[in-house]
């Protein structure tokens, strides 16, 4: 039985894995264990920072990687990768990106149609923090990273920022 005061740390060569909500799911290296114990999230390891707003939990393993494997870590990890829907959110995931003083990769992407963007999961965006004079891409740039003033910037999707996944 697991109590508010039980640190364990499950590690296998190759992976580690995740306790959330009551599901164990398998991780990619570089994270530790998060148990969610009575819908308030203790943290018993993480190799990274977390922040929580909401029903959400923000957390970044701190690793730099393009946009497909930023968001193959978070899908392996249960999640998927950070995308704001409100001030809050963003103010939240802003928090990780200075604490690493990196930009970050948004889950959001360029549409089919040149210059409109939406969540990866094809939802609309109704909530936005673009940068003056963005989305300036034009159809070359299909991601999304967020600056660390909590700005958003269209982007090529082949370059290295932090990894923020949500919960």
């Amino acid at each position: 039985t697991f109590t508010e005061m039980t640190s364990i740390r499950l590690k296998t060569r190759k992976n580690s894995f995740l306790l959330f909500r009551g599901e164990l799911t398998s991780i990619s290296e570089g994270w530790r264990v998060l148990f969610v114990f009575s819908f308030h999230v203790l943290v018993l390891a993480l190799n990274g920072k977390i922040k929580e707003v909401g029903e959400k939990i923000f957390a970044s393993n701190g690793k730099e990687v393009d946009f497909a494997s930023a968001l193959e870590s978070c899908e392996e990890a249960g999640g998927t990768l950070a995308t704001p829907m409100n001030e809050e959110e963003n103010k939240a995931i802003l928090g990780i990106v200075k604490q690493y003083n990196r930009y970050a990769y948004l889950g959001i992407k360029e549409c089919q149609a040149s210059g409109q963007f939406q969540c990866i999961n094809g939802m609309p965006l109704n909530y936005t923090k673009w940068r003056k004079y963005e989305p300036n891409g034009k159809g070359t740039e299909k991601c999304v990273e967020m600056y660390t003033d909590g700005s958003w910037n269209d982007r090529k999707c082949n370059l290295r920022r932090l990894t923020i996944c949500e919960f």
